[in-house]
């Protein structure tokens, strides 16, 4: 296994870059997607909530299924392959769409594609890596793909800036652009890291089966769901800064920083909840979650949307890993497996909700209505997780 920087193999650190180059492609495109579709393309708030609900929901639950078919016929290279290709040429499309059902269209084969890369990407990290080093391996993966994440809206700001105010344009060339990255990472993957393939095996599908699950899973998986079916997408945060008064330029600006917050916590919140638990880690989080909204909710100045976004990058960075972390916790080892699974299933049809409620409030109700929402949900979740989680994860 040929090492290179930081001791990793050549395999794990050309994923990083195919991560970086994803994720950079990904993120000038997405912080402009509601915008685009509300201004633009003049479509509802409703169907900005049932595309992002949608579309995240297929690629939180594919993500189980993929995992199996690359264990099933031993082609992990293929999956991934296929993943980051069917959302490279998806992107583009979004620089002709016309309405909102071409958005759909690209957005749900964009995560279609994410949700059957993720498991099997994660798969060839795992066999081209040491176990002594395999955290530093992920460590590295996660710090390349966060770095795209914060120089996506960086790239898109500069385009942006050349069109001087010509935004309709404007976003139609910043989605040509950004396949082009996505489209690199596609062809590094698919010529420089090689294939090997294993014997293919007979497996029964995955199957999540409630009567298997002990109760402190059950409970883990009440509380994501109450808590996730209030935690629309992140699309709605993007319109509610430029409805009080956030340029579009800007917008792209506070994503970037929001991700750099998400990345600066994340390593910390992983370690931190090694020592002391995930509990106090996810409560922290929720908490922090139930300000943030509340503050999007009350939101009045572009000043406010600064700092409001800032805190969320927290929460994200509070929340993400150890969520995934605490699953595996609370399952016996025999179902570690299937009850991570089970967290996505659960987690991916919540977010389905979630959005179409934010829509559904922000259209027939106010723009503050899907804030105070999500945080009184979130306030249920935190009961819940005091009151049934087991008291020394807490």
């Amino acid at each position: 296994m040929n090492k290179g920087v930081l001791g990793l193999s050549r395999t794990v650190i050309l994923l990083g870059f195919v991560s970086l180059l994803t994720d950079l492609s990904s993120d000038m495109l997405i912080p402009l997607i509601p915008i685009f579709l509300t201004t633009t393309i003049g479509a509802p708030v409703w169907a900005l909530g049932l595309i992002e609900g949608v579309s995240e929901s297929i690629a939180s639950i594919l993500r189980i299924y993929a995992g199996w078919l690359s264990d099933r016929f031993g082609r992990p290279k293929l999956l991934a392959t296929s993943g980051y290709g069917l959302s490279s040429f998806a992107k583009p499309f979004l620089a002709i769409a016309t309405n909102w059902f071409h958005v759909f269209a690209v957005r749900v084969a964009d995560r279609f594609g994410k949700g059957v890369r993720s498991a099997p990407r994660d798969v060839i990290i795992t066999e081209t890596t040491a176990p002594e080093i395999r955290g530093r391996a992920f460590g590295f993966h996660r710090t390349m793909d966060t770095t795209g994440a914060v120089l996506g809206p960086l790239v898109a700001y500069a385009i942006l800036l050349a069109f001087q105010g010509d935004n309709g344009n404007a976003y139609r060339t910043v989605f040509l652009i950004g396949a082009v990255p996505a489209l690199v990472a596609v062809a590094i993957l698919g010529i420089f890291i090689p294939e090997k393939p294993k014997e293919a095996r007979p497996m029964q599908p995955p199957k999540v089966k409630w009567s298997t699950f002990s109760r402190q899973l059950k409970h883990f998986l009440l509380i994501v769901a109450v808590f996730s079916v209030g935690n629309s997408s992140d699309a709605f945060l993007i319109i509610r800064a430029t409805n009080v008064g956030v340029e579009v330029e800007n917008v792209l600006l506070i994503y970037a920083l929001f991700n750099l917050v998400s990345a600066i916590f994340s390593l910390p919140a992983g370690i931190a909840s090694d020592k002391v638990g995930r509990g106090p880690l996810l409560l922290s989080g929720f908490i922090v979650f139930i300000a943030t909204y509340l503050g999007f909710a009350m939101a009045s100045t572009p000043l406010v949307v600064w700092i409001l976004f800032s805190v969320y990058g927290l929460y994200v960075g509070l929340t993400a890993g150890v969520l995934r972390a605490y699953a595996a916790d609370v399952a016996p080892a025999e179902l570690r497996g299937t009850a991570i699974g089970a967290y996505y299933t659960v987690e991916g049809i919540s977010l389905l909700a979630a959005s179409t409620i934010a829509g559904l409030l922000w259209t027939y109700i106010s723009p503050s209505a899907p804030f105070y929402y999500g945080a009184v949900m979130a306030l249920f979740a935190s009961v819940l997780l005091l009151f049934l989680m087991p008291k020394k994860n807490h």
